[in-house]
């Protein structure tokens, strides 16, 4: 055969070939829309290794190097989860926490979209700008992030997942700055108030800001040559900014939960976590009794915790989290038995429970 009749040959192989891609592109679109509607992560590198295994077989079977086309089909897993990416909106800048905690939850093929308040997060899913927010709900050692959960009483979006991510807090500085040369340290209330310990030798202004990345930015482009921010090594990363110390959080054990909010919760897993919010009638026993019902229908009670209900002074809501599904037969009829102890109740969302993140 002539090279021209073979050349020819090629062009109709490399025709099928992108034919065949689209096609599994196409597909792949597909999977992530359903990931997205149900809250699913992105990412899934359990099925990666297993098709890396199955075409390894393939490619040994048919001469071709093992190597060269596991190269190939990982720009594939690539682009593929380029196309299943959703939207997903913050509070901060680009390097917080929270943008970290939405790329471990989802993946690294998403799109991130930072705003400046908690408001405007929920505002962007609402008014269908993002398909996901993520939120800071908890963190192990300052407690609940009390504006999250406001929102969360007053929103229509659902919680559909949640993540634990360990936070390890950095000094971050402009490049010359020395530990002795700085006067002023920037950064979120929490992230300063996590640091007290580190903070208190230094006799240094403590100045709070809106978001721990948007500290380290605000150094940057100020030129701040006396003071310093703190954030993740990230941050830093991003930023091309100095870090003079790492590890500067007063407990090892320093993690921030997070919500991930949508308009539906995620359908049941298997095991999963339910939170709500309600407040019970005014009469003695009445937190008792709701609670006696979780224990009757042998629900798991994970987290309770009271908030003002800010409209009347000294009356209170309760936010609680469960282990269970909301559509599992224990947990819907405890709902139903519930209705008769409260004066609201609200599901916030059923969800599959987070895997703690460990330390790297």
């Amino acid at each position: 055969m002539k090279i021209e009749e073979l050349r020819i040959k090629i062009d109709e192989v490399d025709n099928d070939i992108v034919q065949l891609i689209a096609e599994r592109l196409s597909l792949a679109e597909q999977i992530g829309g359903l990931k997205r509607k149900q809250g699913q992560q992105i990412e899934d590198k359990q099925r990666e290794n297993l098709i890396l295994e199955h075409i390894r077989e393939i490619a040994q079977k048919k001469g071709i190097n093992e190597s060269d086309i596991e190269g190939i089909y990982r720009k594939i897993f690539s682009t593929s989860k380029s196309i299943q990416g959703a939207i997903v909106a913050f509070q901060g800048e680009i390097g917080a926490y929270s943008e970290e905690a939405a790329i471990n939850f989802f993946g690294a093929g998403i799109q991130v979209k930072p705003f400046e308040s908690f408001e405007d997060v929920f505002r962007s899913v609402e008014q269908d700008e993002s398909q996901f927010g993520i939120a800071p709900v908890e963190n192990s050692l300052e407690g609940s992030i009390r504006k999250s959960y406001d929102l969360l009483l007053d929103s229509s979006l659902k919680v559909c997942g949640e993540i634990e991510l360990p936070v390890s807090h950095c000094l971050i500085a402009n490049p010359g700055a020395t530990l002795s040369s700085i006067k002023r340290i920037y950064s979120h209330p929490q992230a300063l108030g996590q640091c007290q310990a580190f903070i208190k030798h230094l006799n240094c202004e403590l100045i709070p800001t809106y978001d721990t990345a948007g500290s380290v930015k605000f150094i940057k482009e100020k030129m701040i040559t006396d003071g310093a921010a703190i954030a993740s090594p990230r941050a830093a990363e991003i930023y091309s900014m100095n870090i003079i110390t790492c590890g500067i959080e007063d407990n090892p054990n320093n993690f921030t939960r997070f919500f991930v909010l949508a308009k539906e919760d995620a359908p049941p897993s298997g095991n999963d976590k339910t939170s709500v919010v309600f407040a019970v009638k005014h009469k003695p026993g009445a937190l008792f009794e709701f609670l006696e019902q979780l224990a009757i229908n042998k629900v798991n009670m994970t987290k309770l915790e009271s908030r003002p209900t800010r409209q009347k002074p000294w009356d209170y809501n309760f936010y609680l989290d469960f282990d269970g599904h909301r559509l599992d037969s224990s947990v819907k009829n405890t709902l139903e038995h519930l209705e008769d102890y409260v004066i609201f109740l609200k599901v916030l969302g059923s969800y599959p429970k987070s895997k703690l993140k460990a330390r790297e």
